[in-house]
């Protein structure tokens, strides 16, 4: 099935693609007999490079000549472009932007906006109580958060059993036995992916293990998979519990392997099917640009022996090209999974397999280095992704995404260039990860850092829940919960529903539109104002009762109150008095007392529906840049 061949790749100069006569069959590239049988050559076979150039030649119309493109792909951006991105860019039709200036919340709140989905009171306390020093408190957090193993969760798991969710505890063969090999109906093959997608909701409000579920959320963007593709579907919860929670904080190179190995990404960008006889480039392709290198990195349809060395590293070339994906394409052949195809029909239980009778076992070259023929089982995939990963450039376009997703828009290069060496020196080491987080988490980067990024609609969203009080669990089966996963898809951002294999973007300027922020401040809206039967989704009236005493229920109390339990601080005068004066109406806010009823009251707006005016005055909150800001 080769659906994202059309769809995604991007339009690139390439050669033929490779093609072979008849049904797997040993491909001839001039290491063989001519019946195709393969001989191994020894080890030092002086010929083997000349070899390869002409295997490249007949294979992909590689003819040489072409002149290199040496070039240092760092990103350099000039004063001017640094400072467009500073200011914000201008697009066909839109107006110029303009500074906004926002108080800043004391550092507990920053911290927590930056390494949590959104600081509560309750965790704000947690924080300030962890060490002296703002320095202190920052790093005892931060060990706090990455020792997750010893943070209990136990409440999370026993609210998602409670509300019913059936399939996250089960196996792979499990998950394939029940929701595949009977053909059930639609809504019970695809009920792992959907259960997963709402545990996102319920893991990212509830969880103390916040970290974790932020750090989790963008592996999933980067190792990018439509959950909901009716292949992957009846499989996410292996993909999501065993290859991205197991691996989020541990070592990337095994990472890879693991997600190289799944039954989701093997389906997704189709190397379930790839072999020498039918050779597909997707998920090679995805491997280099967006996994690994990234397109920074990409150097076009060139002589892969005249790359220019990386200057990090010169034992590395400095990036990849069309040939590498090809080759790439060829060292992944055979790595599949036992899904009833119709060579093995008695292997039908979704694990991977590696079958030896569909490689491409001719010798390679890719990524400056050459790869004998016939290597023992997996080794040619395995040899490309050690040589991915101890890349130095893979280093830093790994640290440039976490930085971006944890810091800011335009990751300090500085920083950048640290953690990448840590990263990379480390890229041996089970905890590498972990301790290329440390460095960048506790980095004066991030200790300085507030209003350089914006709250995506899931972030923004659940950062709601969270600082409203919900004791609401998302599940399936359920009215309320399909309705507000029905306005929360107008927003674009539904957990692993981008269809595209570069994930989800993580910049301010992607989720700038009108849409996509007309459509959060409808659902944070509906939040505030939505009930469960008889019940408030958000409990405003019972923290405002609990939290300032009714006889003070003033314009300005009320203000005050909800603006520090929402955002942490006090917005700038100015714009609190915006507030103050939607919620006194035609009242004084300093001593008229908002009574607590909800009467219709049209002649005098002071008392006119005050519970629905206090609901509506947090809505605002929620909308405010403040709140979207972190």
């Amino acid at each position: 099935m080769a659906r994202h061949t059309v769809l995604w790749r991007r339009v690139k100069p390439r050669g033929p693609v490779r093609r072979t006569s008849g049904p797997l069959v040993q491909r001839s590239d001039g290491i063989g007999t001519a019946d195709g049988t393969p001989t191994k050559p020894t080890a030092a076979a002086p010929d083997l490079p000349a070899q390869v150039r002409a295997r490249l030649n007949r294979l992909y119309g590689w003819k040489g000549g072409e002149r290199p493109s040496p070039k240092d792909t760092t990103p350099a951006p000039a004063p001017e472009e640094t400072a467009v991105a500073a200011a914000g860019r201008v697009m066909m039709g839109q107006s110029n932007p303009r500074l906004l200036t926002l108080a800043k919340p004391p550092f507990a709140v920053q911290i927590l906006n930056h390494l949590s989905y959104g600081a509560t009171p309750t965790t704000i306390a947690e924080f300030n109580a962890l060490g002296g020093t703002d320095k202190q408190r920052l790093a005892n957090y931060v060990d706090w958060q990455l020792d997750w193993n010893n943070i209990s969760d136990a409440a999370v798991e026993s609210r998602l059993s409670a509300a019913g969710y059936t399939t996250l505890g089960k196996s792979l063969p499990q998950l394939w036995a029940d929701h595949v090999v009977p053909d059930p109906e639609y809504s019970i093959r695809i009920r792992p992916a959907n259960e997963v997608q709402r545990a996102a909701y319920v893991r990212a409000v509830y969880s103390r293990r916040q970290l974790r579920e932020v750090l989790v959320n963008f592996w999933h963007d980067h190792f990018n998979v439509l959950g909901n593709d009716f292949s992957v579907g009846p499989v996410f919860v292996h993909y999501d519990r065993d290859v991205i929670r197991a691996h989020a904080k541990g070592n990337f190179r095994t990472m890879l392997e693991e997600v190289a190995k799944s039954t989701a990404m093997l389906y997704y960008l189709d190397n379930l099917n790839n072999s020498r006889s039918g050779p597909n480039e997707n998920f090679a392709r995805e491997l280099l640009e967006l996994h690994t290198l990234g397109a920074e990195n990409y150097l076009g349809f060139m002589d892969p022996f005249q790359v220019p060395p990386c200057p990090e590293d010169p034992s590395y070339p400095i990036g990849y090209t069309d040939i590498d994906v090809y080759e790439t394409s060829a060292a992944f052949t055979g790595w599949s999974a036992k899904v009833g195809h119709w060579q093995f029909p008695t292997e039908n239980d979704g694990t991977f397999v590696y079958r030896q009778s569909w490689h491409d076992a001719g010798p390679k070259f890719l990524l400056g280095k050459l790869f004998y023929p016939e290597q023992p089982a997996m080794k040619d995939g395995r040899d490309v992704l050690d040589r991915l990963a101890s890349h130095p450039r893979v280093a830093k376009f790994i640290c440039r995404k976490l930085i971006r997703r944890f810091i800011s828009d335009t990751p300090n290069q500085r920083l950048v260039d640290s953690a990448a060496a840590i990263f990379r020196a480390n890229w041996q080491q089970p905890n590498q990860i972990e301790v290329t987080l440390r460095h960048i988490l506790n980095s004066d980067d991030l200790y300085n850092s507030w209003g350089q990024k914006n709250r995506r609609p899931f972030e923004a969203t659940v950062a709601a829940m969270r600082v409203l009080g919900h004791d609401w669990t998302l599940r399936l089966g359920h009215a309320k919960s399909d309705e507000f996963m029905w306005r929360y898809g107008f927003t674009g951002h539904t957990p692993y529903n981008w269809p595209a294999p570069n994930g989800y973007p993580d910049t301010g300027l992607a989720w700038s539109g009108s849409n996509s922020f007309a459509m959060t401040w409808k659902l944070l809206n509906w939040l505030t104002d939505t009930t469960d039967g008889t019940v408030p989704l958000s409990p405003i009236l019972d923290i405002t009762r609990s939290g300032v005493p009714v006889a003070n229920w003033t314009a300005n109390n009320l203000v005050t109150f909800w603006c520090t339990r929402i955002l942490g601080y006090q917005p700038d005068a100015a714009r609190k008095q915006v507030l103050v004066g939607f919620m006194a109406q035609n009242g004084d806010p300093n001593s008229y007392v908002i009574l607590d009823n909800d009467v219709w009251q049209q002649g005098d707006l002071k008392r006119h529906y005050n519970h629905q005016r206090l609901r509506s005055l947090v809505s605002l909150i929620l909308m405010s840049p403040e709140f979207l800001s972190r």
